[in-house]
C-alpha cells in the first residue's frame, strides 16, 4: 500500500511542476533538469514516469483539460435547479481562472506549438466547447440571450473572463487594487457586464442578485 501511494505521489508531483512550468515558462524554457531539480528528482526518475518531454507535455495537456471539465461540471451538478446556468458556469471560469492561472497558460502555449499539439487539445476540449456552445443555442431559443453565432459569443466570453481574472498587469496600469476583495467585486460587475451583453436586443437585463456566492 504505501508503495502505490508513493508511486501516485511521485507521479502526481512531476505533473504538477511540469504544468506550472509549460503554463509560465513555456515549453522550450522547460528541462527536465531543471525540474528533476526542483523536485529533489533525478531526471532519470522524470523519465521513468514520462518517456520525454513531449511526452510530459501530452499528460499535462490532458490533465489541464480533465479539470476544466470537471470544474464547471462540478459547478453545475452542486448549483439549485432554479439557478441561471450561464451565471454558474462564468461564476466556475472565473474562480478556475484565479485558482489555476498556469493552466490557462498552458492552453497559450500548446496554441503557439504548432497544429498537431492545438488539434489534441481542441480534441479533448472538444465536448467541453460543444456543450458551452449548445447551451447557449438553448439559451438563444429560448429567448434570454441574443441570437449571435454561439462559437463567436463563448469566444468573446471566454476572453473577457479570462483577461479580467488573470491579467494583473492590467488591474494594477488601471490603478485597481489587486486583492481578494478587489476580485470579488470585479467578478460582480463582469458576470453584470456579460449579462446586458447577452441579452436580446432591446430588452433590459435582469439583475444579477445571486453574484456574491
Amino acid at each position: 500500500m504505501a508503495t502505490g501511494t508513493a508511486t501516485i505521489r511521485t507521479d502526481q508531483r512531476i505533473l504538477d511542476a511540469a504544468l506550472r512550468s509549460f503554463g509560465t515558462r513555456g515549453f522550450d524554457a522547460t528541462s527536465l533538469d531543471d525540474l528533476g531539480h526542483e523536485l529533489g528528482l533525478a531526471k532519470q526518475t522524470i523519465l521513468y514516469w514520462f518517456p520525454s518531454k513531449q511526452a510530459l507535455l501530452d499528460a499535462a495537456v490532458a490533465r489541464g483539460a480533465a479539470e476544466l471539465s470537471d470544474a464547471l461540471d462540478r459547478s453545475l451538478e452542486r448549483a439549485p435547479d432554479d439557478e441561471d446556468r450561464a451565471e454558474v458556469v462564468l461564476r466556475a471560469a472565473f474562480r478556475f481562472a484565479v485558482r489555476r492561472p498556469e493552466l490557462l497558460g498552458l492552453v497559450r502555449e500548446v496554441s503557439r506549438l504548432g497544429e498537431g499539439r492545438a488539434a489534441d487539445l481542441r480534441a479533448r476540449l472538444g465536448p467541453l466547447v460543444d456543450r458551452a456552445q449548445a447551451a447557449l443555442v438553448r439559451e438563444m431559443n429560448a429567448g434570454t440571450v441574443r441570437r449571435a453565432d454561439p462559437a463567436h459569443l463563448l469566444l468573446f466570453t471566454y476572453s473577457m473572463v479570462i483577461g479580467v481574472a488573470t491579467d494583473i498587469e492590467a488591474q494594477r496600469a488601471l490603478g485597481i487594487d489587486v486583492s481578494i476583495s478587489s476580485l470579488a467585486r470585479l467578478r460582480r460587475e463582469l458576470l453584470a457586464f456579460l449579462r446586458a451583453a447577452l441579452s436580446p436586443i432591446g430588452a433590459s437585463a435582469s439583475p444579477l442578485v445571486t453574484l456574491d456566492r
